[in-house]
């Protein structure tokens, strides 16, 4: 499980969306639903991601963040040893929810409908 200390503890102060940001970033891709999230390519490269806080509110359990996902994905190709052609990278995008147990900084992240 993600656990988000740093983030669940700059909660209600000016610099929790960065903080998220930063501690969200430095996670391996494949903790984020990438894949899934796809529209343009069928496979996300485990390049850099950037994100982007879109939303932020709370109930008595959970703190809930709404956020966009900056990413790259290729189209692959049939991987020929004389396929002439490069295997670009497309930009991607989509949306996620975080989820953090404001008791235990455990966070479950999921994608957003299409």
């Amino acid at each position: 499980m993600i656990k988000l200390a740093k983030s669940l503890n700059a909660w209600g102060t000016p610099g929790f969306n960065n903080t998220l940001k930063k501690e969200i970033e430095s996670l391996d891709a494949k903790y984020l639903p990438l894949q899934q999230g796809l529209s343009y390519s069928s496979h996300a490269t485990n390049s850099d991601f950037n994100i982007m806080i879109i939303s932020t509110r709370e109930d008595d359990s959970f703190l809930h963040v709404k956020a966009g996902v900056l990413y790259s994905g290729v189209i692959a190709g049939c991987s020929c040893a004389d396929d002439p052609t490069s295997v670009p990278e497309q930009s991607e995008y989509c949306e996620i929810l975080i989820d953090i147990v404001k008791t235990t900084a455990e966070a479950r992240i999921t994608l957003l409908a299409k």
